[in-house]
């Protein structure tokens, strides 16, 4: 095989690898298997303490960075949750700490209360 045809199959190799690549699932994260939690996982009430890290209330949403949730077996991390009433949001600020209850509605994490 000449030199040029070889450096073109490999050049066509990698290009073409990149949709295979991309059709990869994420699924296989440990701990964070959010979307194949159990039915009960997805309508009951989830208690954790949290750093307020962001408040929009424009967009009624707040970041938190929060402990584990044992009932949805996530660990620390930090993520947007919704707020849907208006009043919970005077009780967040930036830096405060919290304890939240929230549910899962649909694809989205709904804060319910906030202590």
């Amino acid at each position: 095989m000449s030199k040029s045809a070889l450096v073109l199959a490999m050049v066509l190799g990698v290009a073409t690898s990149g949709g295979a690549l991309a059709q990869q699932k994420m699924d296989d994260m440990k701990g964070m298997d959010m979307a194949k939690k159990s039915a009960a996982g997805a309508t009951a009430t989830h208690q954790t303490k949290a750093t307020v890290k962001k408040v929009d209330a424009k967009a009624g949403n707040v970041t938190l960075a929060h402990e584990p949730v044992p009932s949805l077996n996530w660990p620390s991390m930090t993520m947007a949750f919704k707020v849907k009433e208006k009043k919970l949001m005077d009780k967040f600020s930036e830096g405060k700490s919290v304890e939240v209850e929230f549910v899962k509605d649909g694809n989205d994490y709904v804060v319910k209360s906030v202590k």
